[in-house]
């Protein structure tokens, strides 16, 4: 299947994610925080990112931002996963980049369901 990037500082959580994913067929890499998720990204050339918004470092948007500005990656797809649900919040995280944005919590099956029409989309 399709190697994702989770960038996710909250372990439980992480975790979940994980362990959904690979249930899924998916490989999965990790990342702790914003600034190691743009060095994973550039490292690892993932298929797509799941990113949480609030993180240290270097928050979601600020890595989406560099993203979105570095040739070798700005072809990435990157999903937000957040419990912010405002539509300014949303808003931003479109602003910079993103493909989507998945509210927090959210079932696994959905998880599941949302990356596989956003790699199909990603088809050529």
């Amino acid at each position: 299947m399709a190697k994702i990037l989770i960038a996710e500082d909250e372990r439980d959580i992480r975790d979940l994610i994980i362990f959904t994913l690979r249930y899924a067929g998916h490989q999965v890499l990790q990342a702790v925080n914003g600034e190691e998720a743009l060095a994973v990204a550039r490292e690892a050339m993932p298929e797509l990112i799941l990113m949480d918004v609030r993180m240290p470092k270097m928050t979601g948007y600020e890595a989406c931002r560099h993203m979105k500005a570095d040739d070798k990656i700005k072809h990435i797809p990157v999903v937000f996963l957040s419990a912010k649900g405002q539509e300014s919040e949303i808003q931003t995280g479109l602003e910079v980049g993103a493909t989507d944005y998945i509210l927090k919590p959210f079932a696994p099956d959905q998880l599941i369901k949302r990356v596989a029409e956003i790699l199909g989309q990603k088809v050529e």
